[in-house]
């Protein structure tokens, strides 16, 4: 009994080595490879869900066997058809290397993959096969009559804006393997990197060339908000943000102008200036920026550059005063359907979002701005030409007033004057 009760404790031991032996070597994978695809966490996601879900299109194990994209799923099935008459490599030792790659691709996906191995394999292949299909019909502009992205006009843009969301993601570095091994001489070339560059480039505000390595189309988007990786401001651990908003601003003298480029690090404040970057508001933008917030929530946890900038945005617009202010100024441009659609998206992004640390720059921007809204000469200042010389009109009535003002002064000095001079 006792020798029965020592071989099972021994076999628990055992088993609970092999356990840990696995846990191991899935996190030297996790370490080899940077590539983290997250589902958005609940306390972002519940602010708005639909910023966060595919309509038309799942790409990756996050939303796949949905039964609303099962039409998509023929589509890809089509496209895999065709990729495969392009391949100069057989389905059968294309099948066998993607296999492999299994335990590298699964623990991308922070969250539980709940697919056997087969059924993985083949999502990720047609998933992946039908991205290069897209891409490269795009590129070449071979689109057939009957195919799906031109018959029905509205399908390629949403799926387009569709691959940018980061619960609908395949890694970049699979895609580019895949690419590598069924298309070889393609690949040399034109690189993937260029092939991606050219089908998302109404987001390459920045006119990035194509080159580095990016994790996900969620990461290419945030790559194409920022510039220059050395040109990033370096961060600080303290936190400083505008007490004021922008109506409150300009009543307290500070003018606003626009940078005509779209960098939304290109944030200055100088000799009562606050310039900042144009932004366009339409129905794609809150999906967009959702998703590059939530991807810097849950990866980019020490560089959350485009969340410090609508982190700013919101403490500068409270009302739909401080919207129209920025569209007067032609800093904002509205496509939504009025300015309270632009202020309520604004004050709801940053619902849920943590920031640990910030862009210097920015610090030091809020520093400055709360210093001259809080210096009341500047307040004073800008009554005085508020109240009296901000139109003509105004002028004109105001000079009376000021010559009799500067007569009654004269008249008090003489009076002292004689007064001091008597004695």
């Amino acid at each position: 009994m006792e020798n029965s009760a020592s071989g099972q404790i021994q076999q628990e031991a055992e088993q609970l080595v092999i356990d840990f032996a696995t846990m191991l070597k899935t996190s030297e994978i996790l370490a080899s490879d940077e590539c983290r695809i997250y589902k958005v966490p609940h306390h972002l996601r519940k602010w708005n869900e639909e910023s966060y879900k595919p309509r038309s299109i799942s790409i990756g194990p996050y939303h796949h066997d949905k039964e609303k994209f099962q039409t998509m799923e023929k589509h890809k099935v089509r496209y895999f058809r065709s990729f495969m008459q392009r391949a100069e490599i057989n389905l059968e030792n294309l099948v066998t290397t993607i296999r492999k790659m299994e335990d590298i691709i699964r623990p991308c996906y922070v969250d539980t993959v709940q697919l056997e191995r087969d059924d993985f394999v083949k999502m990720i292949m047609l998933d992946a096969t039908f991205i290069l299909e897209l891409f490269l019909k795009a590129e070449s502009e071979e689109w057939t009559r009957d195919d799906p992205m031109v018959v029905e006009a509205w399908l390629y843009d949403m799926v387009t804006r569709e691959l940018l969301l980061l619960e609908n993601q395949l890694p970049f570095f699979f895609i580019k393997k895949l690419y590598h091994l069924a298309l070889p001489s393609r690949s040399n070339s034109l690189s993937l990197i260029q092939l991606t560059f050219d089908f998302f480039k109404h987001w390459n505000i920045h006119n990035k060339a194509p080159e580095g390595e990016i994790k996900h189309f969620t990461d290419l988007l945030r790559f194409f908000a920022l510039p220059p990786h050395d040109k990033l401001p370096q961060r600080n651990r303290k936190t400083v943000f505008p007490k004021y908003s922008a109506t409150q601003l300009r009543a307290a003298g500070v003018k606003f102008e626009v940078v005509p480029n779209k960098c939304l690090l290109d944030l200055s404040f100088k000799e009562g200036v606050l310039k900042i970057p144009l932004l366009e508001f339409d129905d794609s933008t809150e999906a967009d920026v959702r998703n590059i917030m939530a991807l810097e929530q849950c990866y980019h946890i020490n560089d959350r550059y485009i969340t410090d900038f609508y982190i700013i945005l919101d403490y500068l617009i409270n009302t739909t005063k401080d919207v129209d202010l920025l569209v007067e100024k032609g800093i904002i441009i509205n496509s939504l359907e009025d300015s309270n659609a632009v202020a309520f998206m604004i004050n709801n992004l940053n619902k849920g979002i943590f920031l640990k640390n910030m862009n210097s720059d920015l610090c030091y921007l809020c520093e400055k701005l709360n210093a001259f809204y809080e210096e009341p000469w500047h307040r004073w200042n800008a009554f005085l030409r508020h109240e009296y010389f901000s139109t003509p009109l105004k002028v004109a009535s105001s000079i009376p007033g000021l010559v009799l003002l500067v007569l009654t002064l004269l008249q008090t000095v003489f009076a002292i004057l004689q007064v001091v001079f008597k004695r």
